[in-house]
């Protein structure tokens, strides 16, 4: 073999060589690992098998003549165990037939010896693209299955300010971040965005509900499976986090886990390695890990239902998204925003929603956060034909909602006052605290607020009560 200075590789590949060579071997045992890349080395077809019948590979390097049995028989199990793997087939003895046979068989290359290291190099290199590719179209395809909102956060109130300042700040790092916030808040687009503004944003970007998939298969959708793993893995499978290898995965309603899996995460967190179920031996991929979820953590970890030390380990940043109710003052933006993305124009005019349809926007409660607000602004889009919006192009409950508000005898009180931001809030919640009979958590519990944030909005009109 001739020698040759190797560069280092961009992706690293799990690379079997197959050669009973013993100089070659020994070289390549640990010029591999030089140029970024996890050897297995195996001196016979036999010893391969068995490392195939344990492991996964990326690529694999057979020489096609060696005693106690033929290349051959080695391809034919990477096929039968391992078929994502792409294999280059290297032999001092090859003919014609062998190099049509290859072709057939689907190798990646026929490489005659000797063969230099810059050459071993350059084709894993090219094999290294290709998975690459490979893994950033079934990236592609699983953003297709969702309904992708814009990578902008619309709004300009302070709660949102708080937020844009934090993404700017942790995009650029490597650090893992946690996103807190009610469902429909926008988590999703917060990682996306947060993606989008670091040094991985043209890798993949991976979003998963981890309460979305049966508990019995989360590990294989983590981190993938070998055939035959366990019944029904007729195929192998590639798990998400090497899917999204040097780009960020997105792991939503982290609270969903089990311990078990949080133990799994726990150690991908701490090695960076992951392993397939059915395998022996680990692998690393670099991620980059964006968690978020709309349970209360700390009491979780308090119920002993999810690990503390995870907690830290998925904190380093924190990302409250404010509730929809809490940032008023950007629902007309966001209104015009989303119909204009309904009726697929860049903008909307601004009197394409009337004053009064703003105001009942801005009464609603909005439990569902800007995903509820989406729905509304899509049936109202449909029943306006496309034209300017009125009340009566609302949906019936956000009407009735704000009738009811208004003819409470809890709100009356109020209605000779102007109609401020604040006024609005405090009509809703003595409205919603009058229709439960004064029940405080069911009440706090359709207001989407916590049941501490309502006793003290409750005692802050009590005194201002006294004082008026």
């Amino acid at each position: 073999m001739e020698l040759a200075v190797a560069g280092s590789g961009k992706h690293k590949l799990r690379v079997l060589f197959v050669d009973d060579d013993e100089s070659i071997s020994e070289l390549l045992e640990s010029e591999l690992p030089r140029m970024g890349h996890a050897a297995t080395v195996c001196r016979s077809p036999g010893e391969a098998m068995d490392a195939v019948s344990r492991n996964t590979f990326d690529a694999a390097i057979v020489d096609l003549r060696m005693p106690g049995g033929s290349g051959w028989d080695v391809i034919d199990h990477l096929r039968e165990h391992s078929p994502d793997t792409e294999y280059v087939i290297s032999t001092g003895h090859g003919s014609m037939d062998d190099a049509i046979r290859a072709v057939r068989m689907g190798a990646y290359d026929f490489l005659p010896k000797p063969v230099s290291l810059f050459e071993i190099s350059a084709v894993l290199q090219r094999i290294g693209d290709k998975k690459a590719l490979q893994n950033k179209n079934l990236a592609l395809e699983s953003r297709l299955l969702q309904v992708e909102g814009h990578s902008d956060l619309i709004g300009e109130s302070a709660g949102m300010q708080r937020v844009k300042k934090l993404v700017d700040k942790i995009a650029p790092t490597s650090s893992a971040v946690l996103i807190l916030g009610e469902t429909g808040t926008g988590k999703e687009m917060v990682a996306r965005l947060v993606h989008e503004q670091s040094d991985r944003a043209d890798a993949p970007f991976v979003a998963v509900n981890c309460g979305a998939i049966p508990e019995n298969l989360v590990e294989s959708e983590f981190f993938g499976h070998r055939k035959g793993a366990f019944t029904g893995a007729d195929t192998a499978r590639t798990g998400l986090f090497e899917v999204a290898n040097g780009g960020t995965l997105f792991l939503d309603e982290l609270g969903e886990l089990n311990k078990s899996m949080q133990v799994k995460l726990l150690r991908f967190l701490e090695s960076g390695e992951v392993r397939r179920v059915g395998e022996n031996e680990p692998f690393k991929v670099d991620v980059r890990i964006v968690c978020a979820t709309n349970s209360d953590l700390q009491e979780m970890v308090e119920a002993g239902t999810f690990r503390e030390d995870l907690v830290f380990r998925v904190n380093t940043f924190e990302i409250h998204l404010p509730p929809l109710r809490e940032r008023r003052e950007d629902i007309p933006v966001l209104a015009r925003h989303l119909v204009a993305r309904h009726l697929k124009r860049d903008s909307v005019p601004d009197g394409f929603l009337s004053a009064e349809t703003l105001e009942t926007l801005k009464a609603h409660t909005w439990t569902g956060n800007v995903r509820e607000l989406a729905n509304v602004m899509e049936h109202s889009v449909i029943l306006s034909d496309g034209q300017a919006i009125t009340p009566a192009d609302l949906p019936q409950s956000l009407t009735r909602s704000r009738e009811a508000v208004s003819t409470s005898p809890a709100a009356a009180a109020f209605d000779d006052q102007p109609r401020t931001l604040r006024q609005m809030e405090d009509q809703m919640i003595l409205h919603v605290l009058d229709r439960h009979s004064g029940d405080k958590p069911a009440a706090a519990r359709e207001l989407g607020i916590a049941l501490k944030t309502l006793y003290n909005r409750l005692s802050q009109l009590e005194i201002k009560r006294q004082a008026g």
